[in-house]
């Protein structure tokens, strides 16, 4: 059996939340306090004039954004932490989804003045799908927000999910002080510093303790008295089974941008969250303390580096031990694979590693041989769930502008769908291409792409499409007459599956209803079903 040290020492998890709510700021912070970088900037500060270490692509640089997800892994106190940073935007959605995949709890990033906003619902969504454990971080406590039980009050009810604070604040915006730590009778007094650490703790004995007193005055010391016992009077005490279940959320108060709350957020984060557990797969649970290797592919990178060309497939190590030049077992290929020069990763920056456990994620350089979802394994022939594919929500031609960079653009939009960026339905005869995504900034990415990474340039035209739907069928004459019958819609994702692309709502019902024998799936997780 693999260690179970090696497992114990890990925690994997992805930082989400709606943009602008300080997501990239708090893994900037968190890498800080593990020594990973030594200078601590603002995003978009004119300070220090370098955009946030996890967002290394031009165009993330050029927007503010992130719009692919990032691996950052560290040391701290005996802990490894794996930090996958995700895109915020809700264009770019998908690649969150996939990624939510690949961790094992999250820590959901809500904006003290904004409150919950929409992305943060559908980003808890896809969470409360697997029942992943959320830890809330409630940032921007420096800024005039919202009164912190209503914003309790509205987690509770747009997210549906039960909270507990486990630090609490005393004032907020020009007023803030610092926060109480309920969990072990501690202060920290806020420091406006960006970048310094905040080192000031007071330890006080109970919340009666006269030196709260004196530390942020008689007023503030009994309203926090008045918050605290409210607290502990209407909110549940911290359940770890139920926070592991994803039923209660641990919330904590901060400021990113000010390195305030983060390394009490760290600290209770590697004491409380999950370690690597065990995942799904088409054959059976597959166990992280399992001695035989198997992990999954949850995201491609293709030009990480434009200087090189490489392509980086993500691989989540989900059991055994990984190891450098070892031959393991490409399942959909069914062929044997080895890495001479797998990679770790810091944000941009990247190392040879020998050896990854469950929890790790490993960058395996590609030549092709990957697409999101596969699965590599010591000889067991099994697939990894919970990877699929849904229905995009904007479909648009592509147009080659450039006849004479056809091949280029072939190969570049090819790449990008298999990375997830959007999705290829090609149409044959004629070889139409539609590609469809989640938010009309993803088009803009692709465009940039294609155009600095691939020399090609295209446009794109909009079709009346409604949604995507993979269709099968046990009874194969009816097929042949369906694909007859709807010709004009009848696609191939990228994958060479059937698709039908509707034009609306009621031409998938009539659809239903004229070929009974047909089946429609709205997402690709059917494949793993055997359907």
């Amino acid at each position: 059996m693999i260690p179970l040290s090696e497992i114990n020492k890990r925690r994997t998890f992805a930082i989400i939340s709606h943009p602008d709510a300080g997501k990239t700021t708090l893994t900037e912070k968190f890498l800080l306090f593990g020594g990973a970088i030594q200078t601590a900037g603002a995003v978009k500060s004119n300070k220090i004039k370098k955009s946030a270490t996890s967002d290394f692509m031009e165009i993330e640089r050029q927007r503010g954004i992130s719009v692919a997800t990032s691996v950052m892994s560290f040391e701290y106190d005996n802990t490894l932490i794996n930090i996958l940073d995700t895109p915020g935007h809700k264009d770019f959605a998908e690649d969150t989804y996939r990624t939510l995949t690949a961790v094992d709890s999250v820590i959901l990033v809500i904006d003290c003045v904004k409150g919950v906003e929409a992305q943060t619902e559908k980003l808890m969504e896809v969470c409360r799908m697997r029942n992943t454990p959320v830890i809330v971080f409630i940032n921007k406590l420096d800024m005039e927000g919202q009164d912190p039980f209503d914003l309790l009050d509205e987690l509770e009810d747009k997210l549906s999910i039960k909270v507990r604070p486990l630090s609490w604040p005393i004032n907020i915006g020009k007023q803030f002080k610092g926060v109480y730590k309920l969990y072990d009778s501690s202060i920290n007094i806020f420091d406006p510093s960006i970048t310094d650490v905040a080192k000031e703790v007071i330890h006080i004995s109970d919340i009666t303790d006269k030196l709260l007193d004196e530390t942020v005055g008689e007023k503030d010391a009994n309203q926090l008295r008045e918050d605290v016992e409210l607290i502990d009077g209407v909110y549940d005490k911290l359940s770890l089974p139920e926070y592991h279940n994803g039923e209660i959320a641990p919330v904590f108060f901060g400021s990113a941008l000010y390195n305030f709350g983060i390394k009490e957020l760290l600290e209770k984060f590697i004491e409380i969250a999950p370690t690597p557990r065990e995942r799904e797969s088409d054959q059976r649970h597959i166990k992280p303390t399992e001695d035989k290797f198997s992990g999954f592919v949850f995201k491609i990178h293709a030009n990480l580096d434009p200087n090189h060309r490489d392509r980086i497939a993500f691989l989540r190590v989900c059991s055994g031990k990984f190891e450098r030049n070892k031959f393991f077992h490409h399942v959909r290929n069914n062929k044997k694979i080895r890495f001479s020069a797998p990679v770790s990763f810091m944000a941009s920056r990247k190392s040879i590693v020998d050896e990854a456990f469950a929890g790790d994620v490993v960058g395996l350089y590609d030549t092709g041989n990957f697409k999101i979802g596969d699965t590599l394994t010591e000889g067991e022939k099994f697939m990894f769930k919970g990877i699929p594919s849904f229905s995009p929500e904007i479909f648009k031609e592509l147009v080659n502008v450039d006849p004479l960079k056809t091949k280029q653009l072939e190969k570049g939009i090819i790449q990008l769908a298999e990375e997830g960026v959007a999705q290829l339905f090609t149409r044959q005869p004629g070889n139409k291409k539609i590609i469809g995504t989640v938010g009309d900034l993803q088009f803009e990415v692709i465009q940039y792409r294609l155009q600095h990474e691939y020399g090609a340039t295209c446009r794109f035209e909009a079709i009346p499409a409604h949604k995507v739907c993979w269709v099968t069928s046990s009874d194969p004459q009816q097929m042949i007459d369906f694909k007859r019958i709807k010709a004009n819609n009848i696609y191939k994702d990228k994958e060479g599956n059937t698709v039908f692309l509707a034009e609306s709502s009621w031409a998938i019902q009539s659809a239903q209803e004229a070929f009974p024998s047909i089946k429609f799936h709205f997402t690709s997780e059917f494949l793993l079903d055997g359907a």
